[in-house]
């Protein structure tokens, strides 16, 4: 079978899959969704298991896709996760296979889905402080999600990797000790800019915390050197804590930006190609699914879909309108 690269016109091969499988969360993140939450997809305009594995399959055995990592909303509220790790997995040992999970219900669920195959967690998490955490979550569930993380790294699922967003006036002077916390128990933690992507289009850029800021905070704590190793297509800049071994990431999506080095593709929940996280348009594969079609137009409509890509996601653009899907309808 020949394989097609999913290139753009700018030579750059996305082998990397973010793979929503749900729009729906169980937070209420408040630089995510409203208190009250979202209209969710209908159930019928969501990818059936089947539907999710076809897709994947055709990405790994006609696309070169080599990474795949499971998103929401909340992939671990998805019935069939394991099931799907599963027979994901069965496409070869050499597929890395992740999730980005908020980490409620990881503790029941860690060592099955380790036992199906995932490498690796990722799990978002600002605060180690409970009022913190309830007051941007607005739910009281820091236990659940410390739990979740001691399962994960228990089940082999490592490196174990936290992402935390520092939100001005709410957790930005806790970096230095969430870095504290992670290191001590063997996680690696990444700051990420806070990026456009709120379903109440609340973000401004004025209101983010930037990576300049996230390492004057860090810096009254720590010394940070840079990681010898290139970041190559990686989004996190690395730094050894204190010379190491433990490091810490920056994300700096927003204020330097890493378009050139892009290698990912997004596929929502509901069967759409996404040819970037900020794209304002997306390619419908789930209707040629549905309508019949052969694995070689599906990949054919993928590959159309790559070659539309944009130079950069133009946040500092004037012009720049962010997507009318949030999120967590997305999938990160």
């Amino acid at each position: 079978m020949t394989t097609t690269p999913l290139a753009d016109r700018y030579g750059r091969v996305a082998t990397d899959l973010r793979v929503s499988l749900t729009d729906r969360c169980n937070l209420r993140c408040n630089y995510c969704m409203p208190a009250e939450g979202l209209d969710w997809l209908p159930d019928d305009s969501v990818l059936t298991d089947d539907e999710v594995v076809r897709l994947i399959t055709i990405g790994v055995e006609r696309l070169g896709i080599r990474e795949v990592r499971f998103t929401g909303g909340e992939p671990l509220v998805r019935r069939g996760l394991t099931g799907i790790v599963r027979r994901t997995r069965a496409l070869g040992d050499g597929l890395e296979l992740s999730i980005t999970t908020n980490a409620l219900g990881l503790a029941r669920t860690a060592a099955a889905l380790a036992e199906a195959g995932l490498d690796r967690v990722n799990v978002s998490l600002d605060t180690v402080r409970r009022d913190t955490f309830e007051t941007i979550t607005r739910r009281d569930r820091l236990h659940d999600v410390v739990a979740g993380l001691e399962a994960a790294q228990a089940a082999g699922l490592g490196p174990v990797k936290v992402n935390a967003v520092l939100l001005r006036g709410t957790n930005d002077d806790q970096a230095g000790e969430l870095l504290a916390w992670c290191l001590e128990r063997g996680y690696e933690l990444r700051f990420i800019e806070q990026m456009p992507l709120d379903a109440q289009h609340g973000w401004s850029r004025t209101g983010m915390v930037t990576a300049e800021e996230i390492f004057d905070r860090l810096a009254r704590d720590f010394t940070l050197t840079p990681a010898s190793e290139p970041r190559g297509s990686a989004p996190a800049e690395l730094f050894l804590v204190d010379g190491g071994p433990g490091t810490v990431g920056v994300i700096a999506s927003v204020t330097r930006p890493f378009c050139g080095d892009c290698d990912r593709v997004r596929l929502t929940a509901d069967g759409q190609v996404r040819n970037c996280l900020f794209a304002r348009e997306e390619s419908d594969l789930r209707a040629a699914l549905r309508a019949g079609a052969g694995d070689e137009e599906v990949a054919g409509r993928w590959v159309a879909a790559m070659a539309g890509k944009r130079a950069g996601h133009g946040i500092d653009d004037p012009a720049f309108l962010q997507p009318d899907r949030p999120m967590s309808a997305i999938g990160g």
